[in-house]
């Protein structure tokens, strides 16, 4: 195992080294990075301190746009219960927001009393609630209650499960995360505001509970549950002790590492001056067991720094010894040695030191026999909601539309705009074809970021027209997205019909393609999200560096410039549109015509790779048309955001059945 994951470090180092743009962004990180170091190093006084933790504070808020401020009824009401060697597991249910359930598994003592509750919430496994068992299973049988649950997505609350298919049509928790959060950064939210409520909501579900000290409540987790676990020991007061482990890393190394999920990676977090370290100083002084294991992809290496200057910020309160930083054997988990550092801390903090802190075997149960609900999905609850339709009615509650003036704005914060002249091109190969070459060119469209991009050369002398054409390869997809098609072979009739094409590949990084379903590239998205930047406006920079190196050759009519693009990669020629006059008109091809659309439908397709955060809550695509001028797009078979054509109204064009692109083409040019 050892040997595994070095390999997969290395192999990390490598893509790092090999990935150019990768790197363009690590370097800005870094450079935010060294900042937040500044700033810190001024932190030396508790009252500094205060004021640091109030500033984090709020920065986190704002950031994921508030909490939720319902606080309704729980409901709860328990299903079920499951007899165990010196306790029982109670199936229970209860509502996070309103027809928005919570399902989960009470490990309690059999001994009457009222004991301390510890939250368990369950990491990344499908499954959800009974993952973290034998920790729950041992914590009830040293004399607390704990409480396991279903995370968003996970276990019985899987956001697209499907009774037909007995299964969530996204593929798992993870992609569901992703794709929910993808929504909420579309109306300046982030998805991580849900996953804290329900923590939230846990926790009020043990204060509840008769058989609960609600002065003496503790939190651990692994990874996702990790993450789960730290938001709640920085929101919620009465958590009183913290452990948590598997997720730990300074940006440092896990900006180009392994990239969590969206309600583990908060908007904007280091161009906010933050680092993970802020998530444990904010909540001081409760005490943190901090944990690492020694072949997890979120190394101890990388989970050290985290602690360390976690506890320069504890030596300010005098509290030292309220965190601790413990590394167990093995890979991503919680091996025995950790599982029994988390006895010990929660039976120190909790219960005045006074238990046996030694692992002890239990019974495990499967999923089926800890489910809560009857069918295995909160679908057949009275009332029950998704979190796609809670996402919509905060969209609804918070939408405050904005004219051409604001959009104007919008463009030029998020820098949709290219300054400067002509990009020099290298030429790395030559090919020749029938009535055409093509020129392989490489190019810098702005300082650091190299594009590449085949330029297509008709034959004859005299300036011709051209086409900037956002390249599409045909990439493997799910049987039930429509395959996109090389725009290779349109390239090659725009040329033949004396266009001078410049197929352009934008600035990426490939390899964090992970080919599931519905996504695209988050990880890159998410990456240039973290330090305040968007990837689809620099993407719309990149168009406008191909309209430039057009516009400066000698073959080319600089006042007959045109562009195309597919897909979600419309929205990136739509932006460079609106800020480039050069480009005379453009083609739009299956492109999805509204953002709207996105927030009230089940399930979103490349999302990420088409939004600018908070853009719906004052336009929608339609306003980018505008702007821009209706008769200089031309839009064929406008798309849901599920790669489905569908009747947009006017001013469209749709193909009939086996209609080619040859008509089209010719209407266009």
């Amino acid at each position: 195992m050892k040997q595994l994951v070095r390999v997969l470090m290395c192999a990390a180092g490598t893509l790092w080294a090999q990935d150019p743009f990768l790197r363009w962004l690590d370097e800005k990180a870094q450079r935010q990075l060294d900042e937040r170091g500044r700033v810190l190093a001024g932190v030396r006084t508790r009252e500094a301190a205060e004021r640091r933790r109030a500033a984090v504070r709020e920065k986190i808020l704002k950031s994921i746009g508030g909490l939720p401020a319902w606080n309704g009824p729980l409901n709860a009401r328990v299903t079920g219960r499951v007899a165990a060697d010196g306790y029982t597991i109670e199936k229970v249910i209860f509502v996070s927001l309103p027809g928005f359930y919570m399902t989960g598994n009470v490990y309690r003592p059999n001994g009457a009393g009222r004991y301390p509750g510890v939250l368990v919430p369950a990491g990344h496994t499908q499954e959800g609630k009974p993952e973290p068992q034998w920790i729950a299973a041992n914590l009830a049988r040293k004399g607390f209650v704990a409480l396991t649950y279903d995370p968003i997505g996970q276990g019985e609350r899987e956001q697209t499960y499907l009774p037909q298919l007995g299964r969530a049509l996204s593929g798992g928790g993870g992609n569901e995360h992703l794709e929910l959060g993808a929504r909420s950064l579309l109306i300046g939210q982030s998805v991580a505001r849900y996953f804290i409520h329900d923590a939230k909501r846990a926790v009020d579900y043990l204060v509840s509970r008769p058989d609960v000290d609600a002065g003496r409540l503790g939190v651990t987790g692994c990874s996702g549950g990790g993450a789960i676990g730290t938001y709640v020991g920085m929101f919620d007061p009465r958590i009183k002790a913290a452990a948590v482990g598997c997720f730990l890393s300074t940006f440092r190394t896990l900006f180009t590492g392994p990239t969590p999920d969206s309600e583990m990676t908060l908007p904007r977090f280091l161009a906010n001056g933050l680092d993970t370290a802020d998530l444990f100083a904010m909540a001081a002084p409760l005490p943190w067991l901090l944990m690492a294991t020694t072949e997890d992809y979120f190394t101890p290496d990388s989970a050290r720094p985290v602690y360390e200057e976690a506890r320069r910020f504890y030596a300010l309160y005098g509290a030292e010894e309220k965190i601790r930083f413990a590394v167990g054997p093995g890979p991503h988990g919680t091996p025995k040695e950790s599982r029994e550092e988390i006895y010990r801390w929660m039976i120190r903090w909790l219960k005045g030191g006074q238990g046996d802190w030694k692992d002890e075997p239990v019974k495990l149960l499967t999923n089926r026999e800890l489910r809560v609900t009857a069918s295995g999905n909160v679908d057949g609850e009275p009332g029950s909601r998704k979190l796609y339709q809670v996402i919509q009615d905060e969209y609804r509650a918070l939408r405050r539309p904005q004219g051409r003036a604001e959009l104007r704005a919008e463009l030029e914060r998020v820098e949709a705009g290219r300054s400067g002249g002509a990009p020099e091109a290298i030429v790395l190969e030559t090919e020749q074809e029938q009535g055409y070459r093509v020129e392989v060119l490489r190019f810098a469209s702005e300082p650091g970021v190299m594009v590449q991009g085949r330029l297509y050369l008709p034959a004859g002398a005299g300036k011709k027209p051209a086409v900037l054409m956002v390249a599409e390869k045909r990439l493997p997809v799910p049987l039930y997205v429509q395959r996109s098609q090389s725009t290779a072979a349109l390239a090659e009739q725009m040329a033949r019909a004396g266009q001078v094409v410049l197929e352009l590949d934008v600035r990426d990084s490939p390899a964090a393609y992970e080919g599931r379903p519905f996504l695209g590239n988050w990880v890159t998205n998410e990456r240039a999200e973290v330090i305040g930047l968007n990837l689809p406006a620099m993407r719309a920079r990149d168009i406008q560096a191909g309209v430039a190196l057009l516009a400066a050759r000698a073959e080319v009519n600089a006042s007959a410039i045109r562009g195309y693009a597919r897909g979600a990669k419309g929205f990136w020629m739509l932006l460079a549109a609106a800020v480039e006059p050069r480009l005379k008109r453009i083609w739009l091809d299956r492109t999805p015509y509204s953002f709207a659309m996105a927030l009230e439908r089940p399930l979103a397709s490349f999302l990420f790779d088409a939004l600018i955060p908070g853009f719906a809550l004052h336009w929608d695509v339609p306003d980018l048309v505008a702007l821009i001028g209706r008769e200089r797009v031309y839009w064929t078979d406008p798309s849901n955001w599920m790669s489905q054509v569908e009747a947009a109204g006017p001013g469209y064009r749709y193909r009939h059945v086996g209609e080619s692109d040859a008509a089209l083409l010719k209407e266009f040019l």
